[in-house]
């Protein structure tokens, strides 16, 4: 079997991903109910509530990437960079969810490099008020300021509905862009 059933009640195969098995709604569902760090973080926190506030560090033109950055953890979970690295079958699964993400919501599959500026900022945040105090550096945060707001933890359900809200929100934004141009 190389599928799963997702919140929506939808077969989602893993190893043959198409655009029409992506659900806004069940990513908002399962980003929410991810904790980022593999849970290791002080209190819950998601990564939907993550990806909004890289969604809040980008120009305009790149939110919709931002925001759906991680998407393809909604389907294959939340692994820890360098286990990460250690997998390439589950870098190639990664990449095969990533691409129908990137058909489903019709953007570039490489990501701009505000998005990749942002993800890393907040990584700094988050390391700042999140996890727990520890003497070592993290090298790719080396010269990476964090934000100057704190981070809170928002509940999974409402960090569910305010992913899907912005979501939808820019979803609609880029439908009127591309049908204006």
């Amino acid at each position: 079997m190389t599928w799963i059933l997702t919140h929506g009640g939808r077969q989602f195969d893993l190893l043959a991903p198409t655009a029409a098995m992506i659900s806004p709604h069940d990513i908002a569902h399962a980003l929410a109910n991810l904790c980022r760090f593999n849970g290791h973080t002080r209190e819950h926190y998601s990564v939907a509530q993550h990806s909004l506030i890289v969604c809040d560090l980008v120009p305009k033109k790149d939110q919709l990437a931002a925001l759906i950055h991680d998407a393809a953890e909604a389907y294959l979970g939340d692994m820890t960079s360098p286990l990460k690295a250690l997998m390439p079958e589950y870098r190639e699964a990664e990449q095969r969810v990533w691409l129908a993400i990137c058909e489903r919501f019709n953007i570039h599959q490489v990501l701009p490099e505000s998005v990749i500026r942002a993800d890393i900022v907040a990584l700094a945040t988050e390391r700042r008020d999140l996890m727990p105090q520890h003497f070592r550096e993290w090298q790719c945060l080396k010269g990476i300021p964090a934000m100057p707001e704190r981070i809170t933890p928002m509940p999974a359900k409402e960090a569910s509905m305010k992913f899907f809200s912005r979501l939808m929100e820019l979803m609609q934004c880029d439908h009127r862009r591309r049908m204006s141009a």
